[in-house]
């Protein structure tokens, strides 16, 4: 996933600004949209059940937490990724293989964002901290998956499964059974549409010997599990909107997710893959952001103080 090192492409030394620019489009960041909408429904949920009203530190470190977890999982993918990269057209423009960002620099910056994940751990609450190299090890271990497992996207799913778990464990300090429930129906959701997205690699994957579930059973077989995993998704929330009591509104946000799987479904086919960015993109963000409305609707109505 030949300059100076640590530069962006174009001769001479890049100024630091741009290879910052540089490094966040390596890492997308922001594609965070996926992933924090969850860690603040867990929160707020959590606030909503200790004392009814928003702790907006909390909340600030939730959020440093999450992003920076997330783009050290990022840039630790790129990095180990860019051999298989360099050799998918898909995937050749990253910026690690075209040179635009460095290894040295990527490495850096992960090991930055890792830092500023354990420093808001700390922050949090002691078993944050202690659980906080846990939260770590599916990162590294996800991009290496697709060289020893042809469901590389399950290792995904429990890596994103922790982001709610340890949002709620971030407000109460304790373990949480709907907590759970949350973080599991987002890791079954991600993994889901990553069935989805490693559908445009079958090609690329099989020549080169990655393995993924499109690769090994082909184009149908993952659309039909991702299908499956998102009947599981729904499944898994209404659990946890009866676990914590949740209201209309909450009930009405599902509804809506409903209507955006059976929607993202319609527009990828087995023969028909010209959508799928719209699919995984603006579909799923979309899915994060409406069901987080709804459910911050829900805990206002039912008292929560802002």
């Amino acid at each position: 996933m030949s300059t100076v090192e640590g530069v962006i492409g174009g001769p001479g030394p890049a100024q630091p600004h741009g290879r910052v620019r540089a490094f966040l489009r390596l890492v997308m960041i922001e594609h965070s949209v996926f992933a924090l909408p969850f860690a603040y429904i867990a929160s707020l949920t959590a606030m909503y059940g200790l004392d009814r009203n928003v702790h907006w530190g909390r909340l600030l470190l939730v959020t440093v937490a999450m992003v920076g977890l997330r783009t050290f999982a990022m840039a630790c993918n790129r990095i180990i990724d860019r051999e298989i990269d360099a050799r998918n057209p898909r995937t050749a423009g990253r910026e690690l293989v075209t040179g635009a960002v460095s290894v040295r620099s990527a490495w850096t910056g992960a090991l930055i964002a890792v830092a500023v994940f354990l420093g808001a751990a700390a922050l949090l609450n002691p078993l944050c901290l202690a659980l906080a190299p846990i939260a770590v090890v599916p990162m590294v271990v996800y991009p290496y998956g697709k060289r020893f497992t042809n469901f590389p996207h399950a290792i995904l799913a429990v890596a994103q499964a922790m982001g709610p778990i340890g949002a709620w464990i971030a407000v109460t300090g304790e373990w949480s059974w709907p907590a759970v429930l949350l973080g599991l129906a987002v890791g079954v959701w991600i993994g889901g549409f990553d069935l989805i997205f490693g559908c445009q690699d079958v090609q690329a994957d099989r020549a080169h010997g990655v393995m993924s579930v499109p690769a090994r059973f082909g184009i149908p077989a993952a659309l039909h599990g991702a299908r499956a995993c998102h009947v599981v998704v729904m499944g898994l929330f209404a659990w946890y909107a009866v676990e914590t009591h949740a209201g209309p509104f909450f009930w009405f946000g599902l509804l809506v997710v409903a209507g955006a799987f059976l929607y993202e479904h319609s527009i990828v086919r087995p023969h028909d893959l010209s959508r799928l960015n719209r699919a995984f993109f603006t579909v799923n963000g979309f899915i994060g952001i409406a069901l987080f409305v709804c459910a911050l609707l829900d805990l206002l109505v039912r008292g929560l103080t802002v």
